[in-house]
């Protein structure tokens, strides 16, 4: 027996024993701070009543006390009012899971009625999208019509009010392909395997340097980087994030390029980073949003949703993806994917 369990059994025979012999509210005060003082030290409610069975046979083996059948219910008495703290814990400890359990029913329901909402509003979105496909076409065609077959006849105030509507449908038709990949993304399966994530960084930037022969841009790709995950779906985070690099270092000559990895609290780390136009940290917030652009279009193209399609897919990966800038001076977009989430 502890020092501290010693001492409560002393206080408790002390306490039962005067209010055995003496009843009052004083005594029966007492059994309950007794039952807290238990209930803080540790004390369960089997071992309170071995403390109290212990008490009744030292008052019992006391031949200078007798107790009357009388007294013995008053000693029941001061047991009920020393375990009354274990039964406002146990009420308290029960009312606690109750809210709980009525908490999560909430939150399963919030949960539930989001993810319904969210494909609803998916297939919404790719039925629009996809709809949208059509008359664009009829648009773009039509104009293209009219400048070769009428081009000689418009003043030169028509055609370039012909040439801006071609190339804002041009532009819209690759807004309604990005939405259209974003949608695919959410909704196909993913399908993990051993992926060379080097071979893909170095296929995507021999595709950059295929598409802008004349430009020379130092890339640096580790070797040996592999990763569990979806290998078309990492495709499309490399052409993304690479993609950027190599627009956003456009207006350098000494353009720089790097795919590599780091170790982060235990946790693999990927990153490309650049030397490119960089961006203000203030606004990054808006980085992973849809249609959110960081520069203006007239500066360097795009249609604001490749972030965004980055970003869902890591998330997919149970990972998460972040990004440190500084204005002129290149940007970092480091990712993680947890290898054991299916």
């Amino acid at each position: 027996m502890t020092k501290a369990s010693l001492s409560l059994s002393k206080d408790y025979i002390q306490a039962l024993l005067g209010h055995v012999t003496r009843p009052d509210e004083v005594g029966l005060h007492r059994a309950y701070e007794l039952g807290r003082a238990a209930l803080t030290s540790g004390f369960g409610v089997l071992e309170m009543a071995l403390l109290h069975h212990e008490a009744l046979c030292r008052l019992g083996a006391d031949d200078t006390v007798a107790i009357s059948r009388g007294q013995f219910a008053r000693a029941a008495e001061f047991f009920a009012e020393a375990l009354s703290p274990f039964e406002m814990s146990l009420r308290g400890y029960q009312e606690t899971n109750s809210r709980l359990a009525t908490n999560n029913k909430l939150l399963e329901r919030a949960k539930a009625e989001a993810e319904a909402a969210n494909r609803e509003l998916e297939a919404f979105s790719y039925s629009v999208a996809h709809d949208l496909r059509a008359p664009l076409h009829v648009i773009d065609g039509y104009c293209q019509a009219l400048l070769e077959d009428c081009g000689d006849t418009l003043s030169v105030e028509c055609k370039k009010y012909l040439d801006s509507v071609c190339r804002s449908a041009e532009r819209m038709g690759r807004l309604i392909e990005d939405l259209l990949k974003l949608s695919r993304i959410t909704r196909a399966g993913l399908h993990r395997r051993s992926v060379d994530l080097s071979h893909l960084a170095h296929s995507v930037i021999a595709a950059l340097r295929e598409r802008e022969p004349r430009r020379y841009v130092e890339v640096n790709i580790a070797d040996g980087i592999v990763a569990d995950c979806d290998e078309g779906l990492l495709r499309v985070v490399l052409e993304n994030l690479l993609g950027n690099a190599w627009k956003f270092t456009g207006k350098r000559a000494d353009a720089r390029i790097e795919f590599s990895t780091l170790k982060q609290d235990d946790t693999f780390v990927y990153f490309v980073r650049d030397n490119g136009a960089g961006f203000d940290m203030a606004i990054a917030g808006k980085l992973f949003s849809a249609f959110e652009r960081l520069h203006p279009s007239s500066e360097f193209e795009g249609t604001g949703i490749g972030l965004a399609t980055v970003h869902r897919i890591i998330g997919r990966h149970g990972g998460r993806i972040w990004a440190e800038s500084e204005t002129n001076r290149g940007a970092s977009f480091f990712f993680s994917l947890d290898e054991s989430t299916e």
